[in-house]
Parts: structure tokens; sequence; C-alpha cells
């Protein structure tokens, strides 16, 4: 329980890390955090003696196809998440982790043929309607909201069908980025645009995003093994509740109308499927028991 919580609760203050980072091109924030994950995850696998795992696995082609493809859904969700708390849309940013849980929920019915219990195809009703309302209220930053809850959701999907140990998974995703990154980085020191060396708290935080990235999945990882999945899916929603908080309450972001009433219909429709996840979950224990 300790290690989900810090997990979900370093991800909700995310965007305090970050807002110290403004400075810095968003692209080159991604690229650095690619690298320095990469080091690290390194690290860990040494450490867990899961390198001959990670090798086997950057050789094997049906795991880097698709490893490939979940690569490129987190590349793209961390490029949208960093600029987005950047440009002061930590609101809209936290909406998309608020939608993950439904859009998972939609793909395992439309793509894994899973069946929806009468409650949570509810839950995905009411949040759709605040979605439709989000889209007419505040349509400039809709795109944020949906890039993020679709990537991640699509990317949650891809490692959910590749048969990889998740640290293992994300060396190979991290190794795969790693050659973009460094030809970014490449030719933004070509055009004197390098944030890493200008200044030592500049360096030192860029370095310390590999860690940002890093210890909150291996927090994660320990607790998925050990957690009820009921459990596990009530505190996913730390993350987006503290990011939603630090939009509203440190940064000054302001909500509509229709925002305000968007937020409402998603959240009741979050309350409605943790209810029944954690009904279910209880009637299982029952039949087991």
């Amino acid at each position: 329980m300790i290690a989900g919580a810090a997990a979900y609760g370093l991800w909700g203050l995310l965007p305090l890390f970050f807002r110290l980072l403004h400075h810095v091109d968003p692209t080159e924030i991604v690229t650095q955090r690619i690298l320095w994950s990469l080091v690290l995850i390194l690290f860990v696998l040494m450490a867990r003696r899961d390198l001959p795992a990670f090798a086997a696995a950057m050789r094997d082609r049906k795991l880097v196809v698709p490893l490939a493809a979940s690569a490129l859904l987190i590349g793209i969700n961390w490029l949208t998440y960093v600029w987005a708390v950047n440009q002061g849309h930590v609101v809209a940013a936290s909406l998309g982790y608020f939608l993950n849980p439904l859009i998972v929920v939609l793909l395992g019915m439309v793509v894994l043929k899973e069946r929806l219990r009468p409650m949570q195809m509810l839950a995905i009703g009411v949040a759709a309607a605040g979605v439709a309302i989000l889209a007419a209220a505040a349509l400039t930053t809709l795109w944020i909201s949906l890039s993020l809850a679709l990537s991640f959701s699509f990317y949650g999907l891809v490692r959910k069908l590749t048969p990889v140990a998740p640290m293992t998974g994300l060396g190979v995703e991290t190794a795969l980025l790693t050659p973009l990154a460094i030809a970014y980085l490449l030719w933004e020191m070509s055009h004197g645009g390098v944030g890493f060396g200008k200044d030592a708290p500049t360096t030192t935080l860029l370095i310390l995003s590999g860690a940002v990235t890093t210890v909150p999945l291996v927090l994660f990882a320990v607790a998925a093994r050990r957690l009820p999945l009921a459990t596990l899916g009530l505190l996913q929603y730390m993350a987006p509740t503290l990011q939603f908080l630090c939009g509203v309450l440190l940064f000054g972001e302001r909500l509509g109308l229709g925002q305000m009433l968007s937020f409402g219909l998603i959240w009741v429709g979050l309350i409605l499927f943790a209810s029944d996840g954690i009904a279910t979950a209880r009637r299982n224990r029952v039949a087991a028991a």
C-alpha cells in the first residue's frame, strides 16, 4: 500500500517538478528523461540480474516490434504532458488521466471482447457526457486531455498483449527511443538551444528526470504484485487528483462553468466505476471463501 501510494503520489506531483524546467524546451526535457531513465533502468536490471533477459528481448523481433509501438505511444504521452504543464494546462492534463481508466475499459470491450457490467456501462456513459460538454466548453485544450488518455490507454493495451516483464519492457522501450533522443539533442546542440550544462540547477534537474520517471514505475511494480486490483484501481485516482489540485490551487488555473460541469460528470462516472469494482471484488472474495 505504501509503495502504491508513493508511486501515484509522485506521479501526481510531477507538475511541480516540470514547472522548475519551464525554461527548457519540452522536447529536450523528454529526450533527457529518456536518456537518464535508460541509465537508471539498466542499473536496476543489473542489480536484479535481469540484463540477460533485457538483451534477449532486444534480439527478439516478436517483442521489439510491439515495444517499438508502445515506446512511440509513451513518448507522445511524455511530450504532451511536459508541454501541457509548462504551458499552464495542468487541469487539462489531469483530465486525461481521469479519463484513462474508462478508456481502458472501452478498449477491453472493443479489442479484447470483454463484457461490461451494467454499472460500468453507466459510468462510461456519464463520463462520455462530461467529455462532450468539455468539447463544447474548452475545445482548445480538449486535444491535450484526449491525447494523454488515448496514448496511455493504448500504451497499456500494447504492454498487456506483449509477454515481457515490466522493467525489461521499459528498458527496451527507452533503448529504442534513445537513438531518436540523441539525434534530437545533437541537432539542438548545433543550434545552441540545449539547456543541459548551462547552469547547475537545470543540469541537475534534467539528470533527476530519469529518477522521476523510473522510481514511481518501480514502486508501482512492487504494489502491483502485492495489492488486489480493486485497491490498485482506487489508488490510481490519486495522481490526477493531485495534478488537478496543483493546477487550481498552486498554479492559479481557472475553471469555467463548462469545465466544472464536465469534471463533475467525469468524477461521478469514476465513483460509479470504482464502486462497481469494489462491490465485484467483495463478491468474488465471498464466492472464493
